[in-house]
């Protein structure tokens, strides 16, 4: 027995009855955190709400409006996951989150024609497939796939969309049925129990499949093929796509970064690529510029500070504009290991980078007390300690810490003497 979204793909609504409805658990990400709700998983006589499966994500919905959360595969059962009890025999109402059913039908039947297309023209295979929240891909069993063949292919496949090719499911309740052997297929799960599903898309491909799918391929509007990149296996290559909504959604998100690129480089779209490049070359000029006279600075920094007619015992510096380079020459142009240097970077209000030097057994003890005033992280080596600050702005503070050391240390050394 096929499921009822099974038989037919385009039912937003369908009554039936609760079989059982048993407590569970389900594991979610939420706000990145990891989480274990409690509830119930209940299993229906028959069900719209198609659990994951054949590479496609599980729908969404409500029985009786209580929202399903998630939607697995146990045997020929849908077991769906529900924060609220719904006793067994109750009669219950299914509505189908359908945005997200159509999208994932529209991906699902596209990757079957571009997979049996990429396959009947060019002898590519597909390995694998992963239908994307934006973008789905498959992977083809070839090293590569020129810009070429794209082109054609994606020619081809909107041609059969505009002839409106009938896509339509045929159940095979016995599995040695010899029509069975002239479907495409991978191989049946090993878990799998009932009726053999084949999918046809008319005249061009049969293949075994549990998903739901479009009726007529016209209803897929539209299949882009974007790029392709190394696939995971070897010598195979992914091929992205998008299909029917997504082709206009992929279209806007285009369009709003063209306006965006428009004004900020103040010339159209043919000139973008032109105006970019000449950007980023004089953004890499301006870099370079920026590094020389940060050099020229830290070493004008240390002969001030080296000229004084009195030098004191430590040397306390911040550079808004620097960075680890900058610290690194800084140091190095004061060349004094009795010094007790400590050096910062970055914006006043936020992350820098930390940087001290001195007396070996000074910088390895106040390192790290000083990391704690700015609350990061560092290690002391090769006559240094290097660290990021999470609050710079507690410059202060670390600053306050240095001079109390050192003056006590002084202090302890003058009473020694």
């Amino acid at each position: 027995m096929a499921l009822a979204c099974q038989q037919n793909s385009y039912l937003r609504e369908f009554d039936t009855k609760v079989k059982s409805c048993t407590a569970g658990e389900l594991k979610v990400t939420q706000n990145g955190k990891k989480e274990v709700l409690k509830g119930y998983e209940v299993i229906l006589e028959d069900t719209v709400l198609f659990p994951e499966g054949g590479g496609q994500p599980d729908d969404r919905g409500t029985i009786n409006d209580v929202p399903v959360l998630r939607i697995t595969r146990r045997g020929t059962d849908a077991v769906n996951f529900v924060t609220s009890e719904i006793p067994p025999g109750t009669d219950v109402h299914l509505v189908v989150d359908w945005t997200r059913r159509f999208d994932h039908m529209q991906q699902h039947s596209g990757q079957h024609l571009i997979t049996a297309i990429a396959e009947n023209v060019y002898g590519y295979k597909t390995t694998t497939w992963n239908l994307g929240d934006k973008v789905s891909f498959i992977e083809l069993d070839t090293p590569k796939m020129t810009a070429e063949e794209m082109v054609n292919l994606e020619c081809i496949l909107n041609e059969k969309i505009r002839e409106g090719v009938k896509v339509y499911p045929t159940l095979y309740h016995d599995k040695d049925d010899p029509e069975l052997a002239k479907a495409r297929c991978r191989g049946l799960p090993d878990d799998h129990e009932g009726a053999v599903r084949v999918l046809t898309i008319d005249g061009i491909d049969s293949c075994l499949c549990c998903g739901t799918h479009v009726s007529n391929a016209s209803d897929l509007q539209m299949i882009k093929l974007l790029s392709t990149e190394k696939g995971k296996r070897k010598n195979s290559t992914n091929l992205n796509f998008v299909c029917g909504k997504r082709v206009l959604d992929y279209l806007s998100r285009c369009y709003d970064v063209e306006k965006s690129l428009t004004a900020l480089l103040k010339g159209p779209l043919e000139q973008h690529y032109e105006l970019t490049e000449k950007a980023v070359k004089g953004s890499k000029n301006s870099q370079k510029t920026i590094q020389t006279l940060l050099r020229d600075l830290a070493t004008l920094e240390a002969e001030k500070f080296k000229s004084q007619q009195t030098k004191p015992p430590y040397f306390i510096y911040h550079r808004k504009e620097g960075d680890l380079d900058f610290l690194n020459t800084l140091l190095k142009e004061i060349g004094d290991e009795t010094v007790l240097c400590l050096l910062t970077a970055g914006e006043d209000k936020g992350t820098g980078f930390v940087m001290m030097s001195g007396p070996e057994t000074i910088v390895k003890d106040l390192g790290p007390k000083v990391m704690e005033v700015f609350e990061g992280k560092g290690g002391y080596s090769k006559g240094r300690f290097q660290g990021k600050a999470n609050k710079l702005q507690n410059r202060t503070k670390a600053a306050k810490l240095v001079q109390e050391y050192q003056q006590g240390d002084l202090q302890q050394t003058t009473n020694e003497s």
